[in-house]
């Protein structure tokens, strides 16, 4: 990174189910890892989830991971989306179809709300398929006054499996893993 006098840590969460997701995130974490003000120090095991909220789609592959950067946190929210941009993301429909997802679900443990970006994310503590990778490196990170494990128990789970346990699947996305 060019500047490590203001390197703030972000969560990002990260998913789709259609194409080939599981390509379309390790192109995200690999684009992400190549740009010069970040770097990504953790990923989660990939894990393939039913559907939330419009729930007659394919089911999703989910993973998170922690960045550091220089970025703050609005041009952060314009990298990844210019990455969803570049894999092809249409917003078509909320909660719907999508070949990649990134969601900032920290930065650095700042309290945002704007007509861009709200942190922390505001639906993370309802969601098994942001708390469960979340859990694989960051159990104790305190949101809204708990941990993730805690909010984690609060939640239905079900369904949701282990796709890959290395968390280095992101570097190696030739396996066949296509959502459907």
């Amino acid at each position: 990174m060019q500047d490590n006098s203001r390197i703030s840590t972000a969560l990002l969460g990260l998913g789709g189910n259609i194409g080939d997701p599981v390509a379309a995130m390790s192109s995200a974490l690999q684009m992400l890892e190549q740009h010069p003000d970040c770097r990504v120090t953790q990923v989660s095991r990939l894990y393939k989830t039913p559907p939330w909220g419009k729930t007659d789609q394919d089911w999703f592959f989910n993973a998170a991971a922690e960045v550091e950067t220089t970025l703050s946190p609005v041009p952060l929210l314009g990298l990844a989306l210019g990455i969803e941009q570049v894999n092809r993301r249409v917003r078509a429909e909320r909660w719907g179809p999508r070949t990649l997802d990134i969601d900032i679900l920290d930065f650095g443990g700042l309290v945002i709300k704007s007509d861009q970006l709200t942190i922390p994310h505001p639906r993370m503590t309802e969601r098994a398929f942001v708390l469960m990778p979340l859990a694989d490196f960051a159990p104790d990170f305190m949101v809204n006054g708990k941990t993730v494990r805690e909010w984690l128990g609060e939640v239905d789970a079900s369904g949701i499996e282990v796709a890959d346990e290395s968390r280095d699947w992101w570097r190696n996305p030739d396996k066949d893993m296509k959502g459907g």
